[in-house]
């Protein structure tokens, strides 16, 4: 029987790679995304998985924060909708990361690099079949590069193959790729024979655990229910924008119904008053946008 425990679930995402008893699923993850000279061997994880974080949540948590063996500072991220502004939030993340380094008085030099990943299950850049990106600080001139600084990885997983018959012999961010988006259609045992590294046995056997554990699966169906909850209230506000844009005749209507509804939404999510939607069409794009991207901004702090 089919595990039916999708990786990309926060309760689940965040058990198998927020866990410092599985560390090494973590550890395979970032060595497939980053393929580094020198390899992870160890990572410290500064927000690791407890029940209580889901217990009463109704955001989705997808993120989780670790520092390696070489002291780099990393933000994993598994995102399941693209929102407006998502690589600024990565860019900001990371550099919050950067900044936090350091105590009062203490050297620049002792700054390492801070890294905010994201791993995305949809496509972020339709018009390229590239599924890695790797922001970095660069001179634009000479190319050469700020060292020990800030980078943001995107890892579009739909753009890798996954097909069952090649995984075997693809590179590692391809199986970790059919891991995440296709984990929950097979067998333990199978999924095993398919991806026999120690990394994949440590996170199949905490989905397994998940599956079994009446507790666990449980909150599971909680947490993929929010998340089924929240992509639907995303369409339906994007559908009803539409709608709007095309009753009111505006050239901006469907661009200030579709930020109203996702303000409407999040200030649902925070437990502010929400506000009416003639009133929030009062104001400018610009205002709009500004509103939203501080709500993201608090909804994200509270989840993590």
């Amino acid at each position: 029987m089919p595990l039916g425990i999708s990786p990309t679930v926060d309760f689940a995402f965040k058990k198998i790679f927020g866990s410092p008893e599985n560390a090494e699923a973590l550890i395979g993850l970032l060595n497939a995304i980053l393929d580094l000279n020198q390899p992870i061997t160890y990572v410290e994880i500064l927000n690791p998985f407890n029940y209580q974080e889901f217990a009463e949540a109704k955001q989705i948590i997808l993120d989780l924060k670790a520092r390696d063996d070489a002291g780099r500072c990393l933000n994993i991220e598994m995102q399941v909708s693209i929102d407006p502004g998502l690589l600024q939030r990565m860019a900001y993340y990371a550099c919050c990361l950067y900044v936090d380094q350091l105590s009062i008085g203490e050297p620049y030099a002792k700054l390492n690099p801070a890294l905010s990943i994201c791993l995305l299950n949809q496509p972020l850049f339709s018009q390229s079949s590239q599924s890695h990106h790797r922001f970095q600080m660069v001179d634009i001139g000479s190319g050469r590069r700020l060292p020990d600084a800030i980078e943001v990885h995107t890892v579009e997983l739909t753009k890798y193959n996954l097909q069952e018959a090649t995984v075997g012999q693809a590179s590692p961010i391809e199986q970790w790729a059919f891991f995440l988006l296709r984990a929950h259609q097979y067998e333990a045992e199978r999924l095993r024979e398919l991806l026999p590294a120690v990394e994949f046995r440590r996170a199949i056997t905490v989905i397994e655990t998940i599956a079994a554990k009446t507790e666990d699966k449980i909150m599971y169906d909680q947490r993929e229910k929010a998340l089924r909850d929240f992509q639907w209230a995303i369409e339906s506000t994007r559908e009803d924008a539409l709608k709007e844009g095309e009753k009111v005749g505006e050239e901006k209507g469907i661009e200030k119904g579709t930020l109203a509804g996702k303000i409407q939404l999040l200030q649902e999510m925070l437990g502010d008053s929400v506000e009416s939607t003639s009133d929030l069409s009062q104001h400018s794009v610009e205002q709009l946008t500004s509103l939203l991207s501080s709500l993201q901004e608090r909804l994200r702090t509270r989840g993590g």
